[in-house]
């Protein structure tokens, strides 16, 4: 890791540390965490939040780019989920439409009736150690006739469709020629979480008007009294933070939080989840541009998903440890190549295609023996005592579901105040959502009214890239600059701009979560060097900061993403 430390501590850390007091404090910055500090900001409260990595570097960051309902988990009878889970989806379409779009998802289906007689004994017994048997067409027509019920906000989503053989193979020429049906319904992509979580954070701070505090890299390490110690991880220095409530949104961690403030808690039981992302243009074409969404010969629900201009596949299932770094590995990867075998057997992949992977673990509750399949994605709040400060415990939680999860945690925390609510988040737009384009006149009204010199093409990629956020992106670079010579597509400014309003402190934050430059793959010691450059005057970096932050983006991209720099070309390539 990084041996050097920043000399100043940071604005955000000096903001915590001069006036050590709020009404809630929230530890964990992953979504669920900043949607509940946002909602609490604009219900007028004094909130504080600290992350001990990056904000979203935990299970946030290692999800599956997908909004959704989940139609599986009506086998499990979790009808309450799958409704908020859709109206929540529904929402996110309209309130943040620069990163949440309508997915076109299709199921291959190889069976008729497999699964009718299992299924119900899932719903009433959900607490299952085997593997389910393979769902047949009839049992996936029911659930998403169901499905639709639930999801068709007043009919603006289409209902599902069905296709037999002919059909079938009609739409998806390469796929299985066993396949019996598909069945296509709409769900919704997310096609850069990271950055939809940083608008719900920035719109969070505006509305404290300087009572809302964030920051990254700070970690509870200890209690004091009534009182939380919190740690910069960037310089080693402790402090004491006092709060009324103190809501614990660690995700899988939650229980390592709970045990570092002294009070043990055994809620969890995550499970993780890896996925790979390759570059490879036959089995692009061959999605149709659909995420393919299906189950695995094991039982496993898994995607083969269009994304980028690339083809993300995941996602497995496996107990594990937040004590250790989660990492896709061999058997993984061996495991996804089976099932891109199983839907499209003529496509070609190998590991040579493979330019990014990721791993994270998901806060799922306690599970024992129950297989990891069968455990309950729904989410649940527990309370308990910290001295004579109430602490309340995230148990669960969806990417989906972030908005009212965040709503009811809330809730509970006004309660503890003795405050009521003054605002909803129901309807509010989050970050570049606000008075974002949808239509072609709009957008292009949009584009001439904010290009200012530059071109429509560089404003439509900016639009595309923050939403309407873009106006300011797009006014921090000067017209005619040229792209980084080995960041295709990116500008020193632009780089420059993130750094210093982003709350960047590393450049693994710049290429991870600021951006998508290391998801699709093409990273170059020359590209990571670039970027450091170009944040370096918004950082305060020296040469050898810049040298040392290159050192370490190496290191983390081959040590948790498989990628390593090929030491003839320069460039990152899969391990194989």
């Amino acid at each position: 890791m990084v041996t050097k430390r920043q000399d100043a501590e940071r604005p955000q850390v000096g903001a915590l540390r001069s006036n050590p007091h709020a009404d809630v404090l929230v530890i964990g910055g992953g979504i669920n965490g900043i949607a509940t500090f946002r909602d609490l900001a604009l219900q007028g409260i004094d909130v504080a939040l600290v992350e001990r990595g990056d904000f979203v570097s935990g299970a946030s960051s290692a999800s599956s780019h997908m909004v959704h309902g989940g139609v599986r988990y009506l086998e499990n009878g979790e009808f309450r989920l799958v409704q908020e889970a859709v109206t929540e989806r529904n929402r996110l379409l309209r309130t943040a439409p620069h990163y949440v779009k309508p997915l076109e998802t299709t199921i291959p289906i190889f069976k008729t009736f497999s699964g009718i007689l299992t299924a119900p004994f899932r719903l009433l017994f959900t607490h299952g150690t085997g593997k389910p048997n393979e769902r047949g067409a009839l049992l996936i027509k029911v659930g998403l006739m169901i499905y639709d019920t639930f999801s068709r906000d007043g009919g603006s989503v289409p209902r599902h469709v069905f296709r037999g053989k002919k059909r079938s193979l009609r739409a998806f020429p390469r796929m299985n020629k066993g396949v019996a049906y598909t069945a296509t319904y709409f769900d919704a992509s997310m096609h850069d979480p990271e950055r939809l979580a940083l608008d719900v954070l920035h719109d969070g701070i505006m509305a404290g008007r300087g009572a809302a505090r964030a920051a990254n890299y700070v970690s509870a390490v200890d209690a004091d009294g009534d009182g939380v110690v919190l740690r910069d991880e960037r310089t080693g220095e402790t402090f004491t933070f006092n709060a009324r409530v103190i809501v614990n949104t660690s995700g899988p961690w939650t229980d390592l939080t709970n045990a570092a403030l002294g009070r043990p808690t055994t809620f969890m039981g995550g499970t993780k989840g890896s996925h790979i992302v390759l570059e490879n243009d036959e089995l692009l074409a061959a999605t149709g541009g659909n995420e393919i969404f299906f189950e695995h010969s094991d039982g496993r629900i898994v995607l083969i998903y269009p994304l980028k201009g690339r083809v993300m596949v995941g996602t497995t299932d496996i107990d594990a440890d937040p004590r250790e770094q989660s990492v896709c590995t061999d058997d993984e990867i061996d495991y996804f190549f089976d099932l891109i075998g199983h839907v499209f057997p003529d496509v070609t992949v190998e590991r040579s295609q493979i330019r990014y992977t990721f791993s994270g673990i998901r806060p799922l509750p306690r599970h024992d023996d129950m297989a990891p399949g069968f455990v309950s994605r729904d989410y649940r709040i527990e309370r308990g005592q910290l001295g004579g400060v109430t602490t309340l415990s995230l148990v669960g939680g969806k990417w989906t579901t972030f908005r009212a999860l965040a709503e009811h945690v809330a809730t509970d925390a006004l309660k503890i105040l003795g405050r009521e609510r003054v605002a909803s988040t129901a309807d509010l737009s989050i970050g570049g959502g606000v008075d974002y384009p949808r239509t072609p006149r709009t957008r292009a009204k949009w584009i001439a009214a904010h290009r200012g010199e530059h071109s429509a093409a560089l404003a439509e990629q900016m639009l595309e890239r923050y939403g309407t956020r873009a106006a300011d992106v797009l006014d921090a670079v000067t017209p005619g600059a040229a792209e980084l010579s080995a960041v295709p597509g990116y500008f020193a400014e632009e780089i420059a701009y993130l750094s210093a309003t982003e709350d960047v402190v590393t450049l693994t934050d710049v290429i991870l979560r600021r951006t998508s430059i290391a998801f699709v793959g093409g990273m170059t010691t020359a590209g990571l060097r670039q970027i450091a450059a170009a944040a370096a005057s918004s950082l305060g970096w020296d040469t050898e900061t810049q040298a040392a932050e290159v050192d370490e983006a190496t290191r983390v991209l081959r040590a948790h993403h498989r990628t390593a720099l090929d030491a003839d070309h320069d460039s990152l390539v899969a391990l194989g």
